[in-house]
């Protein structure tokens, strides 16, 4: 059954988990149809908070819901904010939070072997 989600309602969601969490962020993966390879989480970082550099998934994109970004990829940084949309680079790289901010990742998995 399709399930209508509120994008604005979840990143305030996740964000006001993430202002309650000591890690300072919170996410939450959406329904997908089953087979599907397309995956996509609302993430919340409260300002100040990253990631921590990591390997880019694979085809994947972002789109600011809330709030400001840094996404940082060696000595490249695309400053981001609400209604903006990124593709990840496909190198290792950081998602830090200028303030308090929530992100829809998209991300193409890999199919099963």
């Amino acid at each position: 059954m399709t399930e209508i989600i509120s994008l604005p309602d979840l990143a305030a969601e996740q964000l006001a988990a993430a202002q309650a969490s000591t890690a300072g962020r919170a996410s939450r993966t959406l329904p997908h149809s089953p087979g599907s390879r397309l995956r996509q989480s609302v993430l919340a970082l409260v300002a100040g908070h990253a990631l921590g550099e990591h390997q880019s998934p694979g085809e994947a994109t972002l789109q600011v819901l809330l709030g400001r970004v840094i996404l940082s990829a060696g000595a490249d940084d695309w400053k981001a904010v609400a209604g903006d949309h990124l593709a990840l680079p496909p190198t290792r790289h950081n998602l830090t939070a200028v303030g308090d901010a929530a992100i829809l990742l998209t991300v193409v998995a890999e199919a099963p072997r």
